[in-house]
C-alpha cells in the first residue's frame, strides 16, 4: 500500500449548496478510506500480527529479521493518516446531513406556511363573494299530524330551500306547489332557518286526513 493519497480527504461541498448526491459522494469517500484502513491493518497482521506499537527491534537493537520492517512502518503511517482522513469525512458527512436537515424543515415551514395563507385567502375570497342563503317564505300555520308536522316543520321557520325551490329560483308559491305535486310520496329536502339556525328536514308530501299534500300554510317573504 503506497503512502501516496493517504492524507488527503478533499475539500467540503460549499454550505449553500449541500445536495444529497454530495453527501452519497461524502459517505462513498469514507467507505473508501475504512476499505484502505482495513488492507493496511491486513499487512500488518501479515507480518507476525505487529499491530501499531508492537517494536520492530530485538532485544539487541537490531531491526528485527522476521518482519518486513519498512513495510510494516510504511501501513502504520499509511494508518494514521487514513484515519485522520476519516475522521475528517465523518465531520463533513455529519455538516452535510445537518445542511440538508435544516434545508428540509425550512421549506417544510415554508410550504406550510404558504399553504395556509393560500387557505386563508381561499376561505376570505369565499366569505366576502358568497353571501349567505336568504328566505323566500316562511311557515305560516301547521296543522297537527299533517305530514308538514311530521317532518319537523314549526310555524316561522323561514324557508330556505324546498326541494329545488330555492332564493334563486322562487318567484311564486306556484314553484313550491309544483315541486309538492310532483314529489307525491317522495322525500323532499326542505331547508328552514329557525332562531338563527339552520335545519334540514326531510318532508314527503303525502295524503292525509286533512286538505293538500302538506298540511301547512306557507306565506312568501318580502324581498
Amino acid at each position: 500500500m503506497s503512502e501516496k493519497g493517504a492524507g488527503s480527504s478533499g475539500g467540503s461541498p460549499q454550505a449553500s449548496s449541500v445536495t444529497v448526491s454530495d453527501v452519497q459522494e461524502l459517505i462513498r469517500r469514507k467507505e473508501e478510506i475504512e476499505a484502505q484502513i482495513k488492507a493496511n491493518y491486513d499487512v500488518l497482521e501479515s507480518q507476525k500480527g505487529v499491530g501499531m506499537h508492537e517494536p520492530l527491534v530485538d532485544c539487541e537493537g537490531y531491526p528485527r529479521s522476521d518482519v518486513d520492517v519498512y513495510q510494516v512502518r510504511t501501513a502504520r503511517h499509511n494508518i494514521v493518516c487514513l484515519q485522520n482522513d476519516h475522521k475528517a469525512v465523518m465531520k463533513q458527512v455529519e455538516e452535510a446531513l445537518h445542511q440538508l436537515h435544516a434545508r428540509d424543515k425550512e421549506k417544510q415551514a415554508r410550504d406550510m406556511a404558504e399553504a395556509h395563507q393560500e387557505a386563508m385567502s381561499r376561505s376570505l375570497s369565499q366569505s366576502e363573494g358568497v353571501s349567505p342563503a336568504q328566505a323566500f317564505a316562511k311557515v305560516n300555520s301547521i296543522s297537527p299530524g299533517s305530514p308538514a308536522s311530521i317532518a319537523g316543520l314549526q310555524v316561522d321557520d323561514e324557508i330556505v330551500e324546498f326541494g329545488s325551490v330555492n332564493t334563486q329560483n322562487f318567484q311564486s308559491l306556484q314553484n313550491i306547489s309544483g315541486v309538492v305535486q310532483h314529489s307525491e310520496g317522495r322525500p323532499l329536502t326542505v331547508t328552514v332557518i329557525r332562531r338563527g339556525e339552520r335545519h334540514q328536514l326531510r318532508l314527503v308530501p303525502t295524503r292525509w286526513a286533512g286538505k293538500g299534500l302538506l298540511g301547512c300554510n306557507i306565506i312568501p317573504l318580502q324581498r
